[in-house]
């Protein structure tokens, strides 16, 4: 395999290649800069590329490995989410109103920067990762490599174009409110949301938002999860073997407080296809609704609050966007009690919702349709944009708030070459659960 062919075979692979000799960090690298430099004019995904510092970077690994230092996944690149601090660097967070470098690292691109990796490039995201599209007036459109009139899906799009483009093996993302899988759904990729409180750096949005990464494979999730992340199992291990049967509930049913946009014929086909494979596999699958009391309404202050709070914590909140200023508005009137007693309705709610079904995974969709084209949004106002966008999108958010884990896999693409996805939604750490899962459905669809 040559360099140019190994930016995209992902991070376990690239790990082996590089610890068996077969290429240099420095050999992987230019590949992967060069790779970035070739597909980001049609997606517009990479906001900034540090190709000085990779190469350094490369050469560090390169020598550490020459010491006898090993590590999966030292000299391998990655792209970063332009919500995460690089010393030195303006975290853009998609706005116009982020303008001071950061004075140090962020504690996981720290943990990355110790374990080998070779940050190549900042990535697209809507202004202050708000929305489920990578659209913003800093960074303009973030477009889908499978077909360039779709969105990439947000907030993680620009994470995601990346990695579909195949200019990277692997790119940070973080997740508040589906933003890990909804870009995972448009996108054909993995996307697994872990446990609140498991990776470095979340608690964004009062504690609905987590750190992770988007990848073609499970194995490579598992291993980015499983290198900063703390999990009682090793899910690297767990991604390879298959799970003792589980008792899995299906369910199409969306938040009660969302009015959600009727589920896309192709999509409910989709689940349905997963779901008599589990069943075929030895799981026990039936169809079940979810219950959601008051855990919508109080995601609802979590969400809105944390915007308010992102707001007003960037470097010039004036430059912010109009509709992004019109959402924080919507979030003043939510105080500090109020949010305390939403994080405990959240974490009751997920605590009990698997339990009152008697299941040990949740199916679901992802989004009501195939991802929606570029612009779909553009021009609505702010209350509008939120209530459109939770209508396409009525299946994620609540996880955020219960805290659990969930995952976004792969199911099938549409004429129009447009990715379809399920959902797989565990119990609070039951991480390697869901992984060893998410692994055997992939095994199942190769």
């Amino acid at each position: 395999m040559t360099p140019a062919e190994a930016v995209a075979a992902g991070p376990t692979r690239q790990g082996e290649l590089l610890a068996g000799g077969e290429m240099t960090s420095r050999q992987l690298t230019q590949a992967t800069l060069d790779a970035i430099d070739r597909e980001n004019p049609a997606i517009n995904a990479a906001v900034a590329v540090y190709a000085d510092e990779a190469l350094a970077a490369a050469d560090e690994a390169d020598r550490r490995r020459a010491a006898g230092e090993s590590g999966p996944l030292l000299g391998v690149p990655i792209a970063v989410k332009d919500d995460l601090d690089i010393g030195g660097a303006v975290t853009g967070k998609g706005s116009k109103a982020m303008r001071m470098p950061a004075g140090r690292d962020a504690e996981l691109v720290a943990a990355m920067k110790a374990a080998g990796m070779v940050v190549v490039a900042k990535s697209a995201l809507p202004e202050l990762a708000i929305f489920g599209f990578t659209e913003s007036a800093a960074q303009g459109i973030t477009r889908n490599p499978l077909n360039l009139a779709h969105t990439s899906g947000g907030s993680s799009g620009g994470s995601a174009a990346l990695v579909a483009a195949g200019a990277v093996g692997i790119a940070t993302a973080s997740d508040g409110a589906g933003s890990i899988r909804i870009p995972a759904a448009c996108c054909g990729l993995v996307g697994f949301k872990p446990t609140q409180g498991t990776m470095p750096s979340s608690g964004g949005w009062h504690d609905l938002s987590t750190q992770g990464c988007l990848a073609a494979r499970v194995a490579d999730s598992a291993l980015f999860l499983d290198a900063f992340g703390t999990f009682d199992t090793s899910l690297v291990a767990a991604a390879a073997a298959d799970p003792a049967p589980l008792r899995i509930g299906v369910s199409f049913s969306a938040a009660a407080a969302t009015k959600a946009q009727p589920l896309a014929p192709r999509v409910r086909a989709a689940v349905e296809r997963t779901a008599e494979q589990l069943r075929a596999a030895g799981h026990a699958v039936t169809e079940v609704k979810i219950p959601y009391p008051l855990g919508a309404k109080a995601l609802t202050v979590r969400y809105l609050a944390g915007i308010r709070d992102g707001a007003d914590g960037s470097d010039d909140p004036g430059r912010l966007e109009r509709r992004t200023k019109g959402i924080a508005r919507l979030g003043r009137p939510f105080g500090r009690r109020s949010v305390e007693w939403a994080k405990r309705q959240g974490r009751a709610w997920g605590d009990s919702v698997h339990r009152e079904l008697d299941v040990d995974v949740l199916l679901t969709p992802v989004m009501s349709g195939p991802a929606v084209e570029v612009e779909h949004w553009r021009g609505k106002g702010p209350l509008a944009t939120v209530l459109s966008m939770n209508a396409f999108y009525p299946y994620t958010a609540q996880w955020n708030h219960a805290g659990v884990p969930a995952v976004s896999m792969p199911a099938g693409v549409t004429d129009e070459r447009l990715p379809l996805a399920v959902q797989l939604i565990g119990t609070r750490g039951a991480d390697a659960q869901l992984m060893s899962l998410a692994g055997q459905l992939e095994r199942l669809n190769a």
